[in-house]
């Protein structure tokens, strides 16, 4: 029989005043929910069977109290007993009465028995899957994510909360596998600077005979580590701001003022690989945080630029309908599988690009995709037919 005694872990996220702050376990005195609605239940019964039997009790003594009345002085014999004529009718009564309350009283308690023995058998089994939940919250941790309800039997009530709790469950997994990603490629991403400048420091320190020009090399190397290291920590602040978050402010802005800006800062860098850069500056009014969408505008176009080939093409292209603002940036490169596209939008993904690349972290796609959908906007990529890749941003139109 499931236990009832009420007893459940805390996993809210705050504390309330006079409670345990969360996390540590808690005891909910009181009886259980399948006792007190067999107490319910049982209550209930018991009232309306007592109201019966007492009004069986009133209408059997007042049918028989109207009973016609005999002449006073004579004598009477009912049951055994002898009593005057004219009292008949009050003996007849009490009689009856007493009768009902011989047979009501224990059919009153059988029926009070019986109906609490079919409440608390109910209860259990219609709570028997809330402890199947219970259950498998209090089994729940990092490591046991993959477990299920999947609850059978008729789709009622309890079965739409154990599929809610399934599905709860399955974004819960998705969130943990997604964090653990994240964190261990930051946690690489961040060990190969640290470990360039120990790296340095070491054999610049072992070196008795270093001279200046050595210890400007290696100044210079730490500088450049250090400087990748920040653009990370940057860009992870600006990913963790951006995802899963409501824009503080929106207002109207070009699209085209927006890429405008965003290729001053890829300008030296297009130009030292030759690239060929074509803009089609369709007005594209958007509605949406301007330096965010400057931000997305500059990692695609770094994008572009970085994973581009020597001597390559860059187009850019905004557009509008009537309800997106759009940007569409299309590049040469090399081929793209078609398969991976979705998996370019991870963070610390970089197609064609070993893990310990110098260039980059791996982190502009997953920002764009980020920022789109705090502006409640879309964002979808595909290779171009000889290498390179189209990625397309729409955003909401200014009204």
């Amino acid at each position: 029989m499931p236990n009832d005694s009420g007893g459940r872990a805390s996993l809210s996220g705050g504390s309330r005043p006079g409670r345990p702050v969360s996390g540590t376990s808690v005891t909910r005195r009181g009886p259980g929910l399948r006792l007190r609605l067999t107490l319910l239940a049982t209550a209930l019964v018991a009232v309306v069977s007592g109201l019966l039997l007492w009004l069986g009790w009133v209408l059997v003594g007042n049918v028989v109290a109207a009973v016609p009345r005999f002449p006073s002085g004579g004598m009477v014999r009912v049951r055994g007993v002898v009593v005057p004529a004219d009292e008949l009718g009050a003996a007849l009564r009490e009689s009856a009465r007493e009768q009902v309350l011989l047979a009501g009283g224990p059919a009153f308690v059988a029926v009070v028995l019986a109906a609490a023995v079919l409440a608390w058998t109910v209860t259990g089994r219609v709570l028997s899957p809330l402890h199947e939940v219970t259950d498998s919250a209090r089994r729940l941790s990092a490591e046991s994510l993959d477990q299920r309800i999947e609850l059978g039997g008729p789709r009622d009530e309890v079965a739409e909360l154990a599929d809610t709790f399934d599905a709860m469950l399955d974004r819960l997994q998705t969130a943990f596998e997604s964090q653990r990603r994240f964190v261990a490629n930051a946690s690489h991403e961040l060990r190969t600077p640290l470990s360039v400048i120990r790296t340095e420091l070491d054999v610049t320190l072992s070196d008795p005979g270093a001279d200046t020009e050595e210890l400007r090399r290696m100044a210079e190397v730490v500088r450049d580590a250090t400087a990748r290291a920040e653009r990370l920590v940057e860009a992870l602040l600006l990913l963790a701001r951006t995802e899963g978050v409501e824009l503080p402010r929106r207002e109207p802005i070009d699209l085209t003022e927006v890429v405008g800006r965003a290729l001053q800062g890829v300008a030296e860098d297009a130009d030292r690989r030759g690239l060929r850069i074509h803009r089609c500056d369709d007005p594209a009014l958007a509605m949406g945080d301007p330096a965010l969408l400057e931000r997305v505008a500059g990692n695609l176009l770094e994008n572009a630029v970085r994973h581009n080939i020597e001597g390559g093409w860059v187009e850019i292209i905004t557009s509008s309908s009537p309800q997106w603002a759009s940007l569409r940036v299309v590049s040469s490169g090399t081929e793209v599988d078609s398969e991976r596209i979705e998996t370019l939008f991870e963070p610390f993904y970089r197609a064609g690009v070993q893990r310990t690349a110098r260039t980059g972290a791996g982190l502009g796609l997953s920002i764009v995709r980020a920022a789109v959908a705090a502006h409640g906007g879309r964002v979808s990529a595909e290779s171009v037919h000889g290498g390179g890749l189209a990625v397309t941003v729409e955003v909401p139109v200014a009204p």
